[in-house]
């Protein structure tokens, strides 16, 4: 029929659709739609000691005094590894990810429920994710803190574990700004400082992540 394409064109135009433009999303960032850290002024000092933090190769792997304490953290990481499962498949890829985040969230003095409800609020848990302000990765952080405080290698941002660390060190440099409170050093993170949609979030998020060692 005139101005119809019959099956067999449009399944040939569909598969030509789909060659042209099926690979094109796997070789595009993941976007994200997170606020994004404010630069600000560091004194010497602070920026000193931010960078030894940030510097710090101590290792990821936990040491514990007594087999309580490891085999509580051995059942918080099976619990967050199955809750984790519908966005991270592969078991080891997942496991690493939950060993680093619990390692640099309690390094930095954070629950790692807060850490991994902020995550999923600023990145869905998306390795490369990156804002329309450029920011990256797990944590969304921004570019400009890798030249205040790291080596100036933006690109290692999508780096796991420098991701994480770069983050939780940000958020625990905000958590000092603010003399502990969580509202405002989660409205600094985000760059809302003040405005409760995002502490919110991240607080709703934080409760789906919160662990309940079971009754002895």
């Amino acid at each position: 029929m005139s101005g119809l394409l019959s099956r067999s064109g449009r399944d040939r135009r569909r598969l030509g659709c789909a060659l042209l433009f099926g690979p094109m999303p796997a070789l595009l960032p993941e976007l994200a739609h997170a606020g994004a850290q404010v630069e600000e002024p560091l004194a010497n000092a602070v920026r000193s000691a931010l960078s030894a933090a940030v510097a710090d190769s101590a290792p990821p792997k936990p040491s514990f005094d007594t087999m309580d304490e490891r085999l509580a953290y051995l059942r918080w990481l099976g619990e967050m590894s199955t809750r984790l499962k519908k966005r991270k498949a592969e078991h080891v890829t997942r496991v690493d990810f939950l060993e680093a985040a619990w390692y640099e969230s309690r390094r930095a003095g954070l629950e790692p429920s807060l850490l991994l409800g902020l995550i999923q609020v600023e990145s869905g848990f998306r390795k490369y994710a990156i804002s329309g302000v450029g920011a990256r990765g797990y944590m969304q952080v921004m570019p400009f803190w890798a030249r205040l405080i790291g080596d100036g290698d933006a690109s290692r941002l999508f780096h796991m574990q420098t991701n994480l660390r770069f983050g939780c060190v940000i958020l625990r440099h905000y958590l000092d700004l603010e003399r502990g409170d969580l509202f405002m050093a989660l409205g600094r993170y985000n760059g809302s400082r003040g405005r409760p949609e995002y502490p919110n979030a991240v607080f709703a998020s934080q409760r789906q992540w919160a662990y309940k060692p079971p009754a002895a």
